[in-house]
């Protein structure tokens, strides 16, 4: 079995807080070398873990890349959001950021396996989220053994960033505040339970699953509707949405006339119909803009 690239603890034990993102494109739009400066911490005003945290976080969301002989730098999808929202202050904002974070296999792997693989109906505490990633991990990767002390950092952070909620070990005095608790993915049930939970339908613009679905759909040219639901990295897995919700998303994005959705004689099938003008980038344009005109 081909090794896969997998990463835990890449956030040296830092949850993305609120403001970090903020302050890293600033820094990185005013000089892409920032990062290689005492690793920025003179910049960012932070102590060196934290600021080699909101690189790795800043680089895990889609917002910068590393570029040869250049440093670090803004994608497009960064520079889109310096210009339109660059405090973070649209839940629509966080929803992409949540998408690109908990997509990427590579740098956020113990969170692109919980959305994505980990099928939680019931109530959970962190002993059996452990044991689910590590077997998880494992056959994913081909390895033997991962860090079980990484790992159960990170099954640790996954629960501080949605739910609001530390470890209790964690020091009172380095509260940790994700601006993602907002998005209420994960909710205490109990003591040391958690759940996965289904977001409200009013804080999810349908921009965000068409943004999930655009790279495929256009590639692809079609896709099946159980694939939007059951798919890895689809609506239906990273944003806790049930077919039933996903399905309303559809119908609101055939109404705008971004896709077609056919389910005529059991097809079940959804077709680019304005959307093929559209990329990732462009959609995020689209909303703030629909922001900004309205």
């Amino acid at each position: 079995m081909i090794k896969r690239k997998y990463r835990l603890k890449g956030h040296e034990s830092f949850i993305l807080r609120h403001g970090w993102l903020t302050k890293g494109i600033q820094a990185v739009e005013k000089d892409s070398g920032v990062f290689s400066k005492n690793s920025g911490t003179d910049t960012l005003g932070v102590g060196t873990n934290m600021a080699k945290a909101i690189r790795y976080w800043m680089r895990t969301a889609g917002i910068t890349k590393d570029v040869p002989q250049k440093g670090v730098q803004l994608t497009e999808l960064g520079q889109a959001i310096a210009k339109y929202d660059p405090y973070i202050e649209d839940v629509f904002t966080l929803w992409i950021l949540h998408c690109n974070i908990v997509s990427n296999f590579e740098q956020a792997t113990v969170w692109n396996l919980f959305f994505n693989k980990m099928d939680l109906t019931s109530a959970f505490d962190r002993e059996e989220m452990f044991a689910m990633e590590n077997r998880l991990i494992l056959e994913a990767t081909g390895e033997e053994s991962v860090s079980e002390r990484s790992l159960r950092d990170d099954c640790t952070a996954v629960l501080a960033m949605y739910s609001g909620k530390d470890d209790p070990g964690n020091d009172p005095e380095d509260k940790n505040i994700s601006p993602f608790e907002e998005l209420r993915l994960i909710t205490q049930t109990g003591k040391n339970k958690f759940v996965k939970a289904r977001p409200m339908m009013n804080k999810l613009d349908p921009l965000v699953i068409l943004f999930l679905l655009i790279d495929k759909l256009n590639e692809k040219g079609s896709m099946q509707i159980d694939d939007t639901t059951d798919g890895n990295n689809m609506p239906g897995k990273l944003l806790n949405l049930n077919r039933i919700m996903v399905n309303d998303f559809l119908d609101d994005l055939q109404a705008k006339k971004y896709i077609i959705a056919n389910r005529t004689a059991g097809l079940d099938i959804i077709y680019p119909d304005r959307c093929k003008e559209l990329d990732q980038v462009k959609i995020l344009e689209k909303y703030y803009e629909r922001g900004i005109t309205s």
